[in-house]
């Protein structure tokens, strides 16, 4: 299964395997068991701490193909449900090196919370291999059931266990499930997932929080446009600091990123781990998963804006970088919000195979949609595009392609009224024909929205000007209304939502806050910090 690149690249990476491990499978006589005994084979052979045993494993009695990393005569290890290649493929390569002793590179602070958990916690993640948010989820419980013995974690292929997961309603991935009862949904970060079972965490991350000094910079949130500013504020020897709700942003739920220049092709979230760990290159104070509920901006100029976030903390900074982001605009209709991850998804490529042999619509005409329907009718029965205007806005190459599907049914001038379900899934969705007038309604078992951007800017209703669509009001420098306060990204006005030029703004709204700060007049610096 393995070619002769790949089996060389990850023999490199298991030697360093420091203790012996074991692969545990249950099998029977399926296509999909010899494949994944192949795969198991190709492995130990790789290394000589690493054997191949037959069942029992941990998940022997539920799930076959299926197979435990365990070391040897310990009780350490974690279970794969199916084949983790595609985007798992890497879960699979740092499994076997955390069970096998290689140390994580986690932060050692948070590696102790973990250690430190007490109770009994058995997670199920239900993935698919096009997901490109689940390893996030699969990597985070793999590490948290080495570490912990009380923590045990299984990784499932949605695909491969359809019955499993029509029984268990599951129609979103990652998914995961805690004791047998429903956990979470969607991407989520290490810190999310303990912070989320450790019920002190909330409290001493604002305790710490609370302790920070003022900062000169303080950057409020953590995308390519926060990452810029934040590296630019810091290469000028400043104090500067960032809360994200998560760092990355909306780049994490990106797929594929092809116009990033001098990057031919990239992940979203290769590109996030990117500018993480370029910004921990400079003395910057990042405090993640910290989502801002107000800004108070300083009553005179040069005194300390505040930013007050939702665990109750604050934090101050001479000036103030606002880089919040967007997040996927919903429709607004009657059974939206009952339906989701009930059959009204947001990520194609996450969800999509979820959809196998069924029939879905997209909402939306624009580059977005018509690449969603375009993916989508390689998987499902049907696809039905719906459209608000006469005409679809996405490119024209695109709309060619979508043209020449036959499974691809194209409505424009159509108003979504309204998700129709059972009371557990979609059913179907209606709609309103614009020029007639006349209602429809449409047969299906999901639908994907894909119609825009809305900024991330509700708690900054009070603060500062705002357009109104919700962005920031800026000029040319990234300034706002309020001397002192910058912004930059997608949550603004600049008129093209694209991640170079989120970054660019960041630049330039931390280089514009450092010109600011050094032409303060000292007097009122020497007030301000006396």
């Amino acid at each position: 299964m393995l070619d002769a690149n790949l089996k060389g690249q990850l023999k490199a990476y298991m030697a360093n395997i420091t203790q012996p491990i074991e692969l545990v499978a249950s099998l029977d006589d399926g296509a999909k068991s010899r494949e994944l005994k192949t795969l198991i084979d190709e492995i130990a052979e790789l290394s000589d701490k690493v054997s191949v045993t037959t069942g029992p494993n941990t998940d022997s009695n539920k799930r076959v193909p299926s197979f435990m990393i365990r070391r040897t005569g310990t009780d350490i290890g974690v279970t794969f449900a199916g084949l983790p290649m595609g985007h798992e493929f890497t879960s699979l390569v740092l499994a076997l090196l955390q069970v096998g002793g290689h140390p994580s590179k986690a932060a050692q602070d948070l590696i102790q919370q973990i250690k430190d958990i007490d109770g009994n916690f058995a997670f199920e993640t239900y993935f698919s291999l096009s997901c490109q948010n689940c390893p996030d989820v699969v990597q985070a419980l793999n590490l948290m059931a080495v570490l912990n013995p009380r923590i045990s974690h299984t990784a499932i292929d949605g695909a491969l266990f359809k019955e499993e997961v029509d029984a268990r309603k599951v129609m979103a991935v990652p998914t995961v499930f805690l004791n047998g009862e429903p956990f979470a949904s969607g991407r989520m970060e290490l810190e999310q997932i303990v912070a989320k079972i450790d019920s002190g965490a909330a409290a001493r991350a604002a305790e710490k929080i609370k302790a920070q000094d003022p900062f000169e910079v303080l950057v409020v949130g953590g995308g390519p446009a926060g990452a810029a500013a934040a590296i630019y504020a810091a290469r000028k020897g400043i104090r500067t600091g960032v809360a994200a709700e998560r760092f990355g942003g909306q780049v994490l739920d990106t797929m594929d990123i092809e116009n990033f220049i001098s990057v031919s092709r990239t992940e979203g979230p290769k590109l996030a781990s990117a500018l993480e760990a370029h910004v921990k290159d400079y003395d910057v104070e990042i405090m993640n998963l910290q989502k801002a509920a107000k800004l108070i901006p300083a009553k005179v100029e040069g005194g300390y804006h505040e930013v007050v976030l939702e665990n109750g903390a604050s934090l101050k900074g001479k000036t103030v970088i606002l880089s919040t982001g967007a997040r996927w605009r919903q429709m607004g209709v009657p059974g939206e919000d009952d339906y989701r991850n009930k059959g009204v998804a947001y990520c194609p490529h996450c969800d999509g195979p979820l959809f196998k042999g069924k029939r879905v619509a997209v909402i939306g005409g624009g580059n977005s949609g018509v690449e969603a329907a375009i993916d989508l009718a390689g998987i499902v029965a049907h696809v039905t595009l719906i459209e608000f205007d006469s005409q679809l806005r996405a490119d024209a190459v695109l709309q060619r392609k979508l043209a020449s599907l036959p499974n691809v049914r194209i409505i424009t001038s159509a108003l979504t009224t309204k998700v129709n379900g059972n009371g557990e899934r979609v059913t179907g969705l209606s709609y309103q024909d614009r020029n007639s007038g006349t209602e429809h309604n449409v047969e299906l078992e999901g639908i994907f929205v894909q119609i825009g951007l809305v900024p991330n800017t509700e708690w900054l209703k009070d603060a500062i000007a705002l357009s109104p669509r919700g962005e920031i009001e800026i000029d040319a420098r990234g300034e706002t209304s309020q001397p002192g306060i910058f912004a930059a990204g997608d949550c603004t006005t600049v008129p093209y939502k694209q991640i170079v030029i989120a970054m660019g703004a960041g630049s330039t709204a931390a280089l514009s806050a450092f010109d600011y700060i050094i032409r303060l007049p000292a007097a009122e610096e020497t007030a301000q910090a006396a």
